[in-house]
C-alpha cells in the first residue's frame, strides 16, 4: 500500500481511475496515469512480482522483446534507467527462415533479414526478464503519491451514475470514474463489463527455456518456421508431423539465448518432459540441425515452462467507464514477439486521450474512451491479422502452399520498400 487511502469529497469518487491487474501493463497503465496527475487506485492481488533470480548466472525463463516505442514508454516512466543494463540485450539483426530452409538446415543465408543499421535505427528491439522489468514498475509504484495499492481481488462491480464501485475480496469498496482492464486473458473486468471475446485456440504451447551456447549469437534473433516438416521438429525418437511450428532463439547478454518455440500441444508434452540434457539435444537438431550449427552445443540455465497458445479478442475495448488494455483486450501468436509491445501500445494511447481530456468531461466519459478505442484499431487488427495469418499459412500441408509461401518470403526480403515498413512497425 504505496499512499493513505484517498477520501471522497461531496460524494465524489475517491479516484479518478481503478487500475485492475498487477502484471507490466497494469503496473505500467497505473503509474502512466499517474503521472498525469491522476489519483489512480490499483487492484492487484499478487503483491509482489516474480522473485529475480538468485546470482548472475541464474535467468527468468520468461523473457520479452521491448520495442523503441515501448523502451520511450519504460523511460518516460523513469523505469528504464532503473534497470540493471547487465541484463538486458539489443537486437541488432533478425533473421528468418521459411520451412524450406528450416528443413535443409540453412542459419547463414536467410529469407528474410532485418537490419537495426540498415533502418537506420539504434537496434530493432531490447530482450530483457520479465521479473526485471516488474520489479522495476513495483519499485516505482511505491513512491507515487497519487497511486494506492489494493492487495485483494475485486469480487463486486457495480455501475453507477458518476462512478463504478469495486467491492474487494476483504469487504472495502472504492469508487473510480473509470476502470481498467489489466487482468490478462481471462479478464473480470471485461466480463464484468458485458463484453464478448472471441477465442481461437492454437492447440499448441509456447515452450520457452534459456541456455548458453557455445557460439555468440551476433546480437541476433533467429527464427525457423518449421512448417509441416517432421525433419528437427520433432525430441529425437518422435518422427510424427510437426504443423505450424516455430523455433525462435533471442539474444541474452553474452552467449546465452532464450528460446520460444512454439509447438503442437502433443510435442510440446515431449519436449517439456525432457531432461534438461535431452531437451538441449532435441533444441540443437531442430530446423534440420540449422541451432546446432549456428550456436554449437546447449546447456541449459533454466528448466523449461510451456503456456497455451491463443488468439483472442475482445468485441469492444471500451464500455460505459471501463476500458481494457493489454491480453484482457487481445492476445496474439508469440511469432512476432509483439504481444507485449501491443499492451504497452495501448497503455500509451490511453494515457495521452486521458491526458487530452476536456474539464467538461470524466474520466469514465464513453465518447472519451472511444477515441482510444479508435486510435488503437488499426494497429491491433493489422498485427493481429498478420501474426494469425502467418501461423495459418505455414501450418498448411501440401507442396503448392510450401511453395507460395517460402517464394513469398523471398520476394518480401528482396523488396526494401516492404522491409522498411515491416522494420517501422516493429519499432512502434
Amino acid at each position: 500500500m504505496s499512499t493513505p487511502a484517498f477520501s471522497s469529497s461531496a460524494g465524489a469518487p475517491a479516484f479518478h481511475v481503478a487500475v485492475v491487474g498487477g502484471g507490466i501493463v497494469g503496473r505500467a497503465c497505473a503509474l502512466r496515469l499517474a503521472q498525469i496527475g491522476l489519483r489512480v487506485a490499483h487492484v492487484a492481488p499478487v503483491t509482489s512480482p516474480a522473485p529475480m533470480p538468485a546470482g548472475p548466472d541464474a535467468w527468468d525463463a520468461r523473457v520479452y522483446a521491448f520495442s523503441s516505442s515501448s523502451q520511450a514508454l519504460l523511460e518516460q516512466l523513469r523505469i528504464w534507467p532503473a534497470l540493471d543494463m547487465s541484463r538486458v540485450q539489443p537486437v541488432q539483426d533478425m533473421r528468418v527462415f521459411g520451412d524450406e530452409a528450416a528443413a535443409r538446415g540453412e542459419y547463414a543465408h536467410a529469407d528474410l533479414h532485418f537490419s537495426a543499421y540498415a533502418a537506420g535505427a539504434p537496434q530493432l528491439a531490447w530482450i530483457a526478464e520479465s521479473s526485471l522489468i516488474e520489479r522495476a514498475l513495483e519499485t516505482a509504484l511505491r513512491f507515487a503519491h497519487t497511486v494506492h495499492t489494493f492487495t485483494h481481488a475485486a469480487t463486486g462491480f457495480e455501475m453507477e451514475v458518476d462512478a463504478v464501485r469495486l467491492t474487494l475480496a476483504d469487504g472495502q469498496a472504492i469508487r473510480a470514474e473509470c476502470v481498467v482492464g489489466a487482468d490478462g486473458k481471462q479478464s473480470w473486468v471485461r466480463q464484468q463489463a458485458g463484453i464478448s471475446a472471441d477465442a481461437k485456440p492454437y492447440r499448441q504451447l509456447g515452450v520457452v527455456a534459456n541456455f548458453q551456447a557455445e557460439h555468440w549469437h551476433q546480437d541476433t534473433a533467429w527464427q525457423w518456421f518449421l512448417g509441416t516438416s517432421a525433419e528437427g521438429a520433432r525430441a529425437p525418437d518422435d518422427q510424427a508431423p510437426a504443423r505450424g511450428e516455430i523455433l525462435a532463439m533471442l539474444p541474452l547478454p553474452d552467449r546465452r539465448v532464450s528460446m520460444v518455440w512454439s509447438a503442437n500441444e502433443d510435442h510440446a508434452r515431449d519436449l517439456l518432459a525432457l531432461s534438461p540434457d535431452a531437451l538441449c539435444r532435441a533444441v540443437e537438431a531442430a530446423a534440420g540441425g540449422a541451432v546446432a550449427a549456428r550456436f554449437g552445443r546447449l546447456s541449459c540455465i533454466t528448466p523449461a515452462q510451456g503456456f497455451p497458445l491463443v488468439l483472442q479478442h475482445a468485441g469492444r475495448l471500451v464500455a460505459p467507464r471501463v476500458a481494457l488494455v493489454g491480453d484482457a483486450a487481445h492476445v496474439i501468436h508469440p511469432l512476432a514477439g509483439q504481444g507485449m509491445n501491443l499492451g504497452l501500445r495501448d497503455v500509451a494511447e490511453l494515457g495521452r486521450v486521458m491526458a487530452e481530456r476536456e474539464t467538461m468531461r470524466d474520466h469514465g466519459d464513453l465518447r472519451l474512451l472511444r477515441r482510444y478505442e479508435r486510435a488503437r484499431r488499426e494497429d491491433l487488427l493489422s498485427l493481429t491479422a498478420a501474426t494469425d495469418g502467418l501461423h495459418t499459412l505455414f501450418a498448411l500441408p501440401g507442396t503448392l502452399p510450401r511453395v507460395v509461401r517460402n517464394a513469398g518470403m523471398r520476394v518480401v526480403g528482396l523488396t526494401p520498400f516492404i522491409k522498411r515498413l515491416l522494420v517501422r512497425h516493429a519499432l512502434g
